[in-house]
């Protein structure tokens, strides 16, 4: 099965300045703009925002 570029992976990196980051496919369709969701960071130890970077 080939991938294709409608879910492309993501990197979600935290604006919490730790320089932690998850990385997720999103649904171009749904979501064309930037991803932001709430997740947690083990580097500040608490639930911050993580936006998505290119």
């Amino acid at each position: 099965m080939a991938r294709n570029e409608l879910r492309p992976v993501v990197k979600l990196r935290s604006t919490a300045g730790t320089g932690y980051t998850y990385v997720t496919r999103k649904n171009r369709r749904n979501d064309p703009e930037r991803l932001e969701l709430r997740k947690f960071d083990p580097v500040a130890g608490r639930h911050v925002v993580f936006r998505e970077e290119r």
